[in-house]
């Protein structure tokens, strides 16, 4: 029996079909298009940074157009193939192990942001060298948009009501169908909006305004570490993983776990950025 403030407080879960689209045997999900929203829009994104050449050092853009569509394949590759076994390795380790073959069925679910983006930063490193592109300056370019895809990431989570938040009374919690009947924080949409539209918006001034890929490496890091401190903070509302709960005895979880040397990474870049710049004398922000 629930405390009647918090029957009060509690959402229903709106009625939204994970299937967004049915034509016989085929089903497209919304996490599906979720992905190929994220993909194309950051693809548009990118095209328009790359053609503002006085954004980027020497005022010449680090790439050409048709290598950015010709990395489209790549990062597809990386995101889905890191996330997937970013999820078995940090999460599910011991399920994956006894039951191999699952790793590949992606449409049941289990995807990493962490496995991604090592996965992401993979293929930036491999397709930069093989194309002779300035490695930091392709990683600032897809961390400034990777933001467009973490929103609708995290929305797509929200409709298909899973990585769902903890149990609360606050007066917007969700009671989320498979959660049990407590209302619970919608921590996929505190992600979406922290994750996505700020770290989008931040990242947007400070190449706009502070003119930051100029001095390679340095929005990457920004990014590094607007996500991590995002995740960190979210992870406070969100219900830990049930094969995981939390760790080491105490309040910890996985995503914290993970998401702290993710900070520490991103400032030492943007303090090993400065030290580069000051080196090759690169253009410093202005």
């Amino acid at each position: 029996m629930l405390p009647d403030n918090i029957k009060l407080a509690a959402i229903p879960f709106p009625a939204i079909d994970p299937v967004a689209v049915k034509l016989g045997p085929l089903q497209v999900h919304w996490y599906g298009l979720a992905y190929v929203a994220g993909i194309l829009l950051g693809w548009l994104y990118a095209r328009w940074l790359l053609r503002r050449e006085a954004l980027w050092p020497g005022g010449k853009q680090p790439m050409t157009l048709t290598r950015l569509d010709d990395f489209i394949t790549w990062s597809v590759l990386g995101i889905i193939i890191g996330g997937r076994l970013g999820y078995a390795l940090f999460y599910a380790p011991g399920f994956f192990l006894s039951h191999p073959l699952t790793i590949v069925k992606v449409w049941d679910g289990g995807m990493s942001f962490h496995g991604g983006l090592i996965g992401m930063i993979t293929v930036m490193i491999l397709f930069s060298r093989k194309h002779g592109i300035r490695t930091w300056s392709l990683l600032d370019l897809i961390a400034t948009v990777t933001p467009v895809g973490l929103f609708f990431g995290r929305i797509a989570n929200f409709i298909n009501a899973e990585l769902w938040g903890r149990a609360s009374d606050v007066p917007w919690a969700v009671v989320f169908p498979g959660a049990g009947p407590l209302p619970r924080h919608p921590s996929q949409l505190y992600e979406a909006g922290l994750e996505g539209l700020v770290t989008l918006v931040i990242l947007l001034v400070a190449t706009q305004v502070f003119r930051t890929l100029k001095r390679p490496g340095l929005t990457a890091s920004l990014f590094i570490c607007f996500y991590a401190l995002s995740r960190i903070f979210v992870e406070f509302f969100r219900e830990p993983d049930p094969q995981l709960g939390y760790l080491f005895g105490g309040w910890l979880t996985m995503g914290m776990v993970l998401s702290t040397p993710m900070l520490l990474i991103g400032l030492w870049g943007i303090w090993y950025s400065g030290r580069m710049a000051r080196r090759n004398g690169t253009e410093r922000p202005s």
